[in-house]
């Protein structure tokens, strides 16, 4: 069972580093009220930059935690040690590694998660876009919301690459948006949880929600991974 609150998180959050942030980038939060205040709850969000772990988490009371690379949590000496108290300690839950790949260990973990009554944050587009569009979503985030049938909330973030672009750490001040959407109904696919076609029916609604909510231009063909190999192929070329 995971602590609800580790004391670490709680003083970056409320001491060391969550109210200077606010400070200095007067972040704007809407709809709040849309995430519950107890319970599993899933959230599906757009992924513009390394600032979405941290402006997301920092615009709710509650703790949100994210899977991170088992390597993370396995090293050794000083510097391992710190790793695994840092990321233990800042929401991150190494992935089950009895998944038979990465992605099913990222599942088994966040179902867990989510079944403990804790809220999980996920990026269906699997990756940072590259050139701030928003682009096809994995259906992992069906098959989650559909086997733990917690609330399903989209999230999106606006402005986060501008403050921190791909390749950058810093970029231009901005105030960035969070935007929590209105918890997605599960109903119309009851009995279908475990048809693919619902999976990606399901899917693709939670990303024109994203979409909605963020105003990205929606690439709704097309993989993240898939168009970032294709620009790299073609510099290459």
């Amino acid at each position: 069972m995971l602590p609800d609150q580790p004391l670490f998180y709680s003083a970056l959050k409320y001491a060391l580093l969550a109210p200077w942030l606010k400070l200095a980038l007067q972040p704007k939060v809407i709809g709040r009220e849309n995430v519950p205040t107890s319970g599993g709850v899933l959230l599906a969000g757009n992924h513009l930059s390394y600032l979405d772990w941290l402006v997301v988490p920092m615009s709710l009371p509650r703790m949100v935690r994210y899977v991170a690379k088992a390597e993370y949590f396995e090293g050794t000496g000083l510097q391992g040690a710190w790793h695994r108290f840092f990321f233990t300690n800042t929401g991150n839950v190494p992935i089950d590694r009895s998944g038979a790949t990465a992605a099913e260990g990222a599942m088994i973990t966040a179902k867990r998660i989510l079944n403990e009554g804790h809220i999980f944050g996920i990026y269906p587009e699997g990756t940072r876009s590259h050139d701030g569009r928003l682009y096809k979503g994995k259906t992992g985030v069906a098959r989650i919301a559909f086997d733990t049938q917690v609330p399903l909330v989209p999230v999106a973030v606006i402005g986060t690459d501008t403050l921190a672009p791909a390749g950058k750490v810093v970029g231009r001040w901005t105030r960035p948006t969070i935007i929590f959407g209105e918890p997605i109904d599960l109903s119309p696919w009851a009995g279908r949880e475990e048809s693919r076609e619902a999976q990606r029916e399901l899917t693709d609604l939670v990303m024109e929600r994203i979409a909605a909510l963020s105003g990205q231009e929606y690439v709704a063909d097309t993989y993240c991974a898939d168009a970032k190999r294709a620009l790299r192929e073609s510099r290459e070329g």
